[in-house]
Formats: C-alpha cells, sequence, structure tokens
C-alpha cells in the first residue's frame, strides 16, 4: 500500500492545490473539514502524515493536538495556519508538530515535508522493535540478540558485569540499559572513564579525598563510588588502571567499603560496578599489568559486544536511526535510499557504530538532497579515508616509498610541499596515538613524545578531533 495522507482543511481552493501536490508525489490523500471529521478518519484509518489547518468551524487544530498525539504517537503533524504569530509557531512546535507553514505557503515545501515525514515515519518502523525492548541499543542481528538476552539476566541482580568490545561498540550504552532498565534504577548512575584520568589523581576521583590529603587539597571531596551510592558506577576503560588503583578497587569491591585519600573512616558504599575494556585483559594478566584477583571480581558476568562488521544486518537500522538523531541535533532532515544503505553495509567499519554516526552525520550535513544516495556516501567515504589513510592504495613497501608514491600524485605551490606531506604524515600517526589512548590527549601526547600543548595545537590544524576517540 502507498503512503496514506490525512489532510484537515475547510479551505476548498487551499485544499485542493495542496491534494494536487501530494498525489502527485504518490500519496493517497484523505480530505476532512473539520475537528470531527478528522477524528472519525482517524479512527477508520491509519495514515503516514496528518496536514491540518489551525482554525476549523468546530475547533483549534493545535488545541487538540495533544490529544491527537497521545492516541497516534507514530504520526506525524504537519501545521497550516493563516495565524502567522510567533505565539502560533510556538504553540506548533510545544504541541509536537513535525513542520509548522504559515500561510501562503510554497507548495513545494509542504510537499516536501510531507514526503520527509512520511520517511521519518517509516524509518522509526523498521527500528519498532528495538524501541519496544526499552534498550538504548539498535539491531536485531543474532550476536545483539544474544547481548540482549544477558542484560536482562542481570537487571533484577546485583552482579558485577564485564562488557568487552572494541572502541566505538556501544560499551556505555549496555551499562546505561542495565542501569535503566534494572533494579537500580532510581539511583545514580555515573560514568568514569579511567584511561582519562591522570595516574596520580585517579584514587581521588575514584575514592575521594580529605582535605590536606596532598598539595592542593583545599577541602573533602567526594568521590564516584561515594556519588554512585544506591546507584551505578560505569568504569570504562578498566584495563589501562593503574596498579595502586586497581589495589583499592579489589579492596572496595571485597568489603563494599571505601577510604577517602588521606582519610582514615571506611565508609560503606551500596554501588554496582559495570566495568569495560576495549582491551584483551588476559595478556595484561600475564605481564603483571592488570591484577587477576581483580580481573576474576570484574568477570562475573562477561557481555562481549560484537564489531559492527559482524552485524552488517543492523547497519541500515543503525544509519536510519542516527538520521534521526541528527535531525534533532539541528541537522537537515534526511532519508535513507536502499542503495546507499546496502554501500554502507558493505564497509569495514573499523571505528564501529561510533565511525557509522559521524560519516552518517557528516553525510546529512553534505547531502544536496533530502535522500541519501550511494553518490553522497561515496564522496563522504572518501574524505574520511583521505583524512585517515592519506596513502591509501599506495601498497605495502617502506613509509619512504609510499611517501614518493604520493608526491608522484600530487602537486604543490612554492612553500607548499613541506607542510602539507609532514601534515600528511601526521595525520595518521597522531589518530594512531590517540586509538590506542583512547583519546586521551595527555597519554597520547606522551606515546608520541611531544608536549600536550604541542598535541592540542596540531590537532587542531588538522582539523582532528579527539573525541572520536573516546570510549562509549
Amino acid at each position: 500500500m502507498g503512503r496514506q495522507a490525512l489532510l484537515v482543511e475547510d479551505d476548498n481552493a487551499i485544499a485542493t492545490v495542496i491534494v494536487a501536490g501530494l498525489e502527485a508525489e504518490g500519496f493517497a490523500v484523505a480530505v476532512r473539514d473539520s475537528v470531527a471529521g478528522r477524528d472519525q478518519a482517524l479512527s477508520e484509518s491509519a495514515y503516514d502524515v496528518m496536514l491540518t489547518d489551525v482554525m476549523l468551524a468546530d475547533g483549534d487544530g493545535i488545541d487538540t493536538l495533544t490529544q491527537v498525539r497521545s492516541a497516534f504517537p507514530e504520526m506525524p503533524i504537519i501545521i497550516l495556519s493563516a495565524q502567522n504569530t510567533l505565539d502560533t509557531a510556538v504553540r506548533a512546535t510545544d504541541g509536537g508538530a513535525f513542520e509548522y507553514f504559515p500561510k501562503p505557503f510554497d507548495l513545494d515545501e509542504v510537499v516536501r515535508a510531507a514526503r520527509q515525514a512520511a520517511e521519518t515515519r517509516r524509518s522509526a518502523a523498521l527500528d519498532s522493535d528495538e524501541q519496544q525492548t526499552g534498550l538504548p541499543l539498535i539491531g536485531r542481528s543474532q550476536p545483539m540478540q544474544d547481548v540482549y538476552r544477558l542484560i536482562t539476566r542481570v537487571l533484577n541482580n546485583n552482579l558485577t558485569v564485564l562488557v568487552l568490545g572494541e572502541s566505538g561498540t556501544g560499551k556505555e550504552l549496555v551499562a546505561e540499559a542495565i542501569h535503566d532498565l534494572g533494579n537500580r534504577k532510581s539511583g545514580p548512575f555515573v560514568p568514569v572513564n579511567t584511561a582519562a584520568i591522570p595516574r596520580e589523581l585517579i584514587e581521588s576521583e575514584l575514592f575521594g579525598h580529605e582535605k590536606g590529603a596532598f598539595t592542593g587539597a583545599t577541602a573533602r571531596n567526594i568521590g564516584k563510588f561515594e556519588e554512585a551510592n544506591g546507584g551505578t558506577l560505569f568504569l570504562d576503560e578498566i584495563g589501562d588502571m593503574p596498579a595502586e588503583a586497581q589495589t583499592r578497587l579489589l579492596r572496595a569491591l571485597q568489603s563494599g567499603r571505601i577510604r577517602r585519600v588521606g582519610g582514615n573512616e571506611e565508609i560503606d558504599v551500596d554501588v554496582r560496578i559495570v566495568a569495560a575494556t576495549n582491551r584483551d585483559l588476559v595478556p595484561l594478566i600475564s605481564s603483571g599489568a592488570f591484577r587477576e584477583d581483580l580481573y576474576y571480581r570484574l568477570n562475573v558476568v562477561p557481555i562481549k559486544l560484537p564489531p559492527l562488521r559482524e552485524r552488517r544486518d543492523d547497519v541500515e537500522a543503525l544509519a536510519r536511526h542516527f538520521l534521526q538523531k541528527a535531525a534533532q541535533d539541528g541537522l537537515p532532515r534526511r532519508t535513507l535510499s536502499k542503495d546507499a544503505a546496502r554501500l554502507l553495509e558493505q564497509q569495514s567499519w573499523r571505528g564501529n557504530v561510533r565511525e557509522l554516526q559521524n560519516l552518517v552525520y557528516r553525510a546529512a550535513l553534505l547531502a544536496r538532497n533530502d535522500t541519501i544516495d550511494a553518490e553522497t556516501i561515496v564522496g563522504v567515504l572518501d574524505d574520511s579515508a583521505s583524512d585517515s589513510e592519506p596513502f591509501h592504495g599506495a601498497g605495502q613497501g617502506n613509509i619512504a616509498g609510499i611517501v614518493a608514491q604520493w608526491l608522484e600524485t600530487h602537486s604543490f605551490r612554492d612553500g607548499e610541499l613541506y607542510h602539507a606531506a609532514l601534515g600528511e604524515l601526521e595525520k595518521p600517526v597522531f589518530r594512531y596515538a590517540l586509538e590506542r589512548t583512547a583519546g586521551n590527549q595527555l597519554k597520547a601526547a606522551q606515546l608520541l613524545g611531544i608536549n600536550r600543548n604541542t598535541l592540542r595545537k596540531r590537532l587542531l590544524e588538522l582539523e582532528i578531533d579527539p573525541e572520536e576517540f573516546t570510549p562509549g
């Protein structure tokens, strides 16, 4: 069945024009001229979009909008109004209207909005299974179904969970789901990226400190454990935790008590721990970098998140979900063609879901049409590849040979060669360092052997966003 539209308009001339435009776009249009007629039509049929006037003979289209939205939350509503006031626009927006058009309006714009609204509803329907689960995760693939089953088994207990997965797979979303749907949802959810905290501050950050505990400790500070009391503490990138902090964490897990840095008092804490890492902890245990006893304390219920390349069936649903989020974040409303979706499914997605989200946002911004087609995706993929792999396609030879080949394929004006080549060399090096350190600029600078301010400056100049590499 084709797309169905309901038009509520009491001006026959305007209704005729709108119907013609919508039918040319492939809509089947039902027309009503009153609130009562609208309600009867909605009770008899389902519609992909409703367009309604404000001032109708038997009521105000906006005043009755709330009850329509309540009864049909999935149906987008477009408001058409001859009352071109700020108050009308605000009322329409507050009432949940998909779009608002003051009269006289551009018919092409109204038809475009109706098309986008119908596509938005269709995209939402594709994700309905995920939304019904209540999980802040998207995916119907078998690997994700296995994840969902494990999540549901830990909701009504306080077992410690260890979430394993590559960067960008959505480990924090799993932790949020366990908290929001579990028996601690009324308590706080406190996320901590242990890789982003300087080594000398991590114990204070987790366990708090007393006044005078160290230079700069001018007042008592409550740590994340106390902050999360009664709720969930999410310890991200646990594999990067220093040995001293590991010992204190183990003690807290064993006893259910913590002691602030510089303090003597043992403080009872009621905290569920969800930890996560993108690293294989077993080799770290063998090398002595991670405590074996802490590993077994954390690894009570392991949940392994699959990389996106192992759940390609979820790529289209994820992409459509991110297009909706992009629109909510102020980017143009876009839909995704089937060819574009197939192309996305074929990518390797080394950065997993986060990389897909970044690419979809970029496509939403740069697309020239309402529908993102395969050509748009190819352009964005090419831009992304040139950002991260300036010498891709140059073969697997030594660096000097790759650089020589790259130079042969580029031309430069006087004074450009050195800085252009240096910038292209630095990009993959800096990206590698940020990937290794989960976006921690201090650790990345230490790995590179440069000053942190120098790193920040070059990241700005090279347009590299360290947030792209932070875990989640």
